[in-house]
């Protein structure tokens, strides 16, 4: 649905909403039905989802599209199908000892409808996992794709229109005016995935409904090495995070801080790590992805550009290819802080080095910036890394890696702060998306029943009982 008018938003919402209050939440057979269709579907177009994509970027890996989007897709949505079950049972709750006649509970009540807005970068994970959140979590949902991928999102309305009737799922596109009238909807719940400058607009927008919001932003997610360690295994798992997506990837390292004896180490590793994954080259790679449009293409190279003649020592790692906005990997040392690309999220193949003396002055370095979405440690030292964890404030950790954090689906995928509000992927997902509901049963006799006129002596005395 293109161009798509807010009276119109309006009316989709309100069928929906009506169609809630009508139907009640979804049981347990109900729910894991939607979530298998939509696996189903998801895997019969399999082929018609990975050409779309490389359709949208120009050049994308049909096999990497396959590994980063369609492989975590499956994976979460079957780890839903096994435990959504536990995850709607009732939870007993403590009752205290002057009202023990009586039980308590809590129930986990789907919200009602949850808009989702997905971005551009992972365009069918980032779409499709938080719907397939919010079916498992009971509700209803209208999910806006992002207008930059357009043969991708169309793919997407095939799929939810093929599983879903529009009263449960409806998928909307355009472009950012549409975004802005979505995000100011009445929903029961906003879940969005893009920029920092972006998600402040859509919070802004929901708190005027007092519509509660699930923002997962980016920043610049650090990668610190513990002195010495094992530079060559750093630098693979590093230029992996990196180039995976070309770079274009939220939880990408966005920069690297070493000791300042190992700097020439790690820059000379790196550079063998990025010739193993291509070895063919850049420009020509088909499994290498490009940098989405132009106007990403320009930005990354003023950054490169930027840096150069601030005094980096501007590391070029293959050759690019600019009519196909193929940027190849550009490894920068002698960064400072007040070059551009350490002031900006990259979001791309370029990657800066900066050094440190000692590790707390890392973790000076990082508490001195907005809170990034991911935070990566190389080192085998245990204290050291424990100051690490306990002294610096991101999103989710990996150690000894880059990015596999994300498809562990029993943890909680969030930001804090600039990169963020709140959580989702597994239970966390699933409580995000739903009302905690506190039920309390009374009993024949409780202490209520004395603590109440006419008082008397027996009311003193209750009452002086229970204020020890």
């Amino acid at each position: 649905m293109s161009n798509i008018t807010p009276t119109e938003l309006h009316r989709i919402l309100d069928r929906q909403r009506a169609a809630f209050l009508r139907d009640g939440p979804p049981n347990l057979k109900q729910r894991r039905t939607d979530l298998r269709r939509l696996k189903a579907e998801i895997l019969r177009r399999r082929t018609e989802i990975v050409r779309a994509l490389k359709t949208d970027f120009g050049q994308r890996s049909e096999r990497e599209s396959a590994i980063v989007e369609l492989i975590p897709l499956v994976q979460s949505i079957n780890y839903m199908i096994r435990h959504v079950g536990c995850w709607m049972k009732p939870e007993r709750r403590h009752v205290s000892a002057y009202f023990q006649c009586g039980r308590a509970w809590v129930v986990r009540q789907p919200v009602g409808v949850v808009g989702i807005i997905a971005p551009w970068n992972y365009p069918v994970s980032l779409a499709l996992v938080p719907l397939a959140t919010a079916i498992a979590a009971g509700n209803r949902s209208i999910l806006k794709p992002s207008e930059f991928t357009p043969a991708t999102s169309a793919v997407i309305g095939e799929i939810v229109q093929a599983v879903f009737p529009p009263e449960q799922v409806s998928v909307v596109t355009g472009d950012g005016e549409v975004g802005a009238a979505f995000s100011a909807l009445p929903f029961d719940h906003i879940l969005f995935t893009g920029s920092t400058a972006v998600g402040k607009k859509v919070a802004e927008a929901a708190a005027r409904n007092l519509t509660p919001v699930t923002l997962e932003l980016g920043g610049k997610s650090p990668v610190v090495v513990e002195p010495g360690f094992y530079m060559q295994r750093v630098a693979n798992r590093v230029a992996f995070g990196k180039l995976t997506n070309a770079g274009q990837t939220c939880i990408a390292p966005d920069y690297v801080l070493v000791h300042e004896d190992d700097k020439d180490a790690f820059a000379a590793a790196y550079q063998e790590s990025v010739k193993k994954l291509h070895p063919d080259g850049y420009a020509s790679s088909s499994d290498y992805t490009a940098i989405l449009n132009k106007h990403h293409y320009e930005r990354l190279s003023s950054l490169i550009d930027n840096a150069g003649t601030q005094g980096a020592q501007v590391i070029r790692l293959g050759s690019d290819s600019a009519p196909d906005h193929v940027l190849a990997p550009v490894l920068l040392l002698d960064v400072t802080p007040q070059m551009a690309v350490m002031q900006e999220e990259i979001f791309g193949p370029v990657l800066p080095v900066l050094t440190y003396k000692t590790l707390d002055e890392a973790i000076a370095f990082i508490n001195a910036r907005p809170r990034p979405l991911a935070l990566y440690y190389f080192g085998d030292n245990r204290g050291e890394r424990d100051k690490i964890l306990n002294r610096t404030i991101s999103g989710n950790v990996t150690i000894n890696g880059t990015l596999m954090h994300y498809v562990q689906d029993d943890l909680p995928f969030g930001g804090v702060g600039d990169s963020g509000i709140g959580a989702y992927h597994g239970k966390e997902g699933f409580m995000a998306l739903t009302h905690l509901r506190g039920v309390y049963k009374q009993g024949l006799l409780n202490a209520a029943t004395l603590l109440q006129p006419p008082f008397g002596k027996l009311t003193d005395a209750i009452t002086n009982f229970m204020l020890r």
